[in-house]
């Protein structure tokens, strides 16, 4: 059996193999190194019935993301007390990422 900081750990990884989102963390852990945890585990909450995870979208749509989470994650839980848990996954938060679309001409940002 897995504990759960060794899940919580596991899940900020998967979180973090998804191109396109990454763990929403509270201001000012972002970059922090002195930090004796992962700051990523700060996105998730595992309750009795439910597992949460908040995330920052840095690209759009959001449903195939949503769905590249729950293939990354669901397996996670597997053989742990959370395996019939449901997933939640909160986007938080939009990169600025998503908004800077070079493709599209008549939204040029200009030179």
């Amino acid at each position: 059996m897995t504990s759960v900081s060794a899940l919580i750990d596991r899940i900020v990884a998967a979180i973090d193999s998804v191109d396109g989102v990454y763990p929403a963390v509270p201001m000012g852990l972002q970059n922090s190194q002195w930090l004796p945890w992962n700051a990523g585990s700060a996105a998730v909450d595992l309750d009795d019935t439910v597992v949460q995870i908040r995330v920052v979208a840095a690209s759009l749509p959001l449903w195939p993301l949503l769905h590249e989470l729950d293939a990354a994650i669901r397996p996670l839980l597997d053989e742990t007390p959370w395996a019939a848990a449901r997933l939640r996954v909160h986007v938080v938060d939009l990169h600025t990422d998503v908004f800077t679309d070079h493709s599209d001409p008549d939204h040029d940002p200009g030179p």
